[in-house]
């Protein structure tokens, strides 16, 4: 405790760097804003103490821009017209890309996954601008849509870009969809927030 109330200065210059560095390495671009604007508010604190204006007007500026970048992802994290949701088939070669591009990350979360277009009945892509964040595959079964595949990417892993699928209903509405059934043992939160009921082991949400 001696060492720390002697050399307390360092550690928080220390800590605020290594905290700056951490946060380049988030894929996540919003835990990535949020980490670097505590990292420049440590770092702000620091120069400070030691009179190091130039370094605190920076670090000041960083935080002013990680906060605007802040909001703005924010305001977007459930706004329509930030997200577009586009229909694709299947067997569409460009769905069949982004599947192997995010094969090793899909896996990680989706162990069993394996894309079958011949038991894929509906796929959707969720869309920021010319970026892919999101894909969404579902089966079929009567009036049932079984989900097969609900996967973000990492840089929109702290959002949750199918909730556009499922609050547009029409796009499973339109074909007979009635409701919407999760792989069993999948986490809720995500579901819970979008009107999902429990049902054993599964979510299930009852389109209008």
């Amino acid at each position: 405790m001696t060492w720390l109330a002697d050399h307390w200065l360092d550690v928080l210059g220390w800590g605020g760097s290594a905290l700056l560095v951490y946060s380049l390495l988030q894929a996540s671009v919003l835990r990535l804003r949020v980490l670097n604007a505590i990292a420049c508010v440590i770092l702000i604190v620091f120069n400070a103490m030691l009179s190091v204006w130039p370094m605190v007007g920076m670090n000041t500026v960083l935080v002013a821009i990680n906060l605007w970048f802040i909001v703005r992802l924010l305001r977007e994290r459930h706004d329509e017209s930030a997200f577009e949701v586009l229909e694709v088939g299947p067997s569409d070669e460009y769905l069949r890309h982004t599947l192997r591009v995010h094969g090793a990350d899909i896996l990680r979360f989706n162990p069993d996954f394996v894309h079958d277009p011949a038991s894929t009945h509906a796929a959707f892509l969720v869309q920021k601008g010319d970026e892919t964040v999101g894909v969404v595959l579902v089966r079929e079964a009567d009036d049932t849509a079984e989900v097969l595949l609900d996967y973000v990417t990492p840089r929109y892993r702290d959002f949750s870009p199918g909730e556009f699928v499922w609050r547009r209903s029409g796009l499973l509405s339109d074909r007979g969809i009635r409701r919407v059934v999760t792989p069993p043992g999948m986490v809720g939160a995500y579901y819970g927030r979008l009107g999902f009921r429990r049902d054993g082991d599964s979510y299930v949400l009852d389109l209008a």
